[in-house]
């Protein structure tokens, strides 16, 4: 008990913009109205969590020198790599979830109007957590790494590399599975790189039906 005590202590002091929307979506998901399905629910809440993660997150990257990228990282743990593969998780749940909700929407009684915006806000939501997660997360490998044995080398021999670096490279991930003019240096991370290039090619094939989906549902009520 101690032990796991511990652990959500350390959540609490190193991951505070964490905590904090998981307790948002979670008191959300009990005040909306009982009368929508339990997929909008969990959907709209997830939403309410995520968002304002997300902008916490981009305000820290973006106000964060290299410095403080350092400082942040090495304040990460074992545990980081356990929370990346949980957050990725859900992100991707949340995108059944959309797949859920959309087939049963009509049963449900709920709009159109309001599974489409629900979609889209997810999808997006969901997509921009992915990255910003391996954001950190490879900043927090590459910075805890030895310094002789640098996993990344980043153009114009960069060697102290911002959050806009990492998101860069991330990002690049995300959008094109490559990895531009960063080049990889360990097999550790390259098993990363891998699982992030595979995540984000089944995550870019699913938010592509979904707008193939909506597409063809406008299309058919006009």
């Amino acid at each position: 008990m101690s032990s796991l005590a511990s652990r959500f202590r350390h959540v609490g002091l190193h991951r505070p913009r964490l905590l904090a929307a998981a307790a948002a979506g979670t008191a959300a998901f009990f005040f909306l109205p009982e009368a929508w399905t339990f997929t909008a629910r969990v959907l709209v809440a997830w939403n309410l969590g995520v968002w304002p993660y997300l902008v916490a997150l981009g305000w820290l990257m973006l106000r964060s020198n290299a410095e403080g990228v350092r400082t942040i990282a090495k304040q990460e743990d074992a545990s980081s790599a356990g929370l990346l593969i949980l957050m990725c998780t859900a992100a991707v749940l949340s995108v059944a979830a959309i797949m859920v909700e959309m087939a049963h929407a009509r049963d449900s009684g709920q709009t159109q109007l309001f599974v489409y915006v629900i979609t889209v806000l997810t999808v997006m939501g969901s997509w921009l957590l992915l990255a910003a997660l391996y954001t950190f997360h490879y900043a927090h490998l590459f910075y805890t790494a030895p310094a002789h044995r640098q996993p990344l080398v980043f153009p114009d021999g960069i060697k102290s590399p911002s959050y806009v670096d990492f998101m860069y490279f991330a990002f690049t991930i995300a959008v094109a599975v490559q990895t531009s003019d960063v080049v990889v240096h360990t097999t550790a991370m390259r098993a990363v790189v891998l699982a992030q290039s595979v995540l984000s090619f089944f995550f870019n094939l699913a938010i592509l039906g979904l707008l193939i989906n909506i597409a063809a549902s406008v299309a058919g009520v006009h």
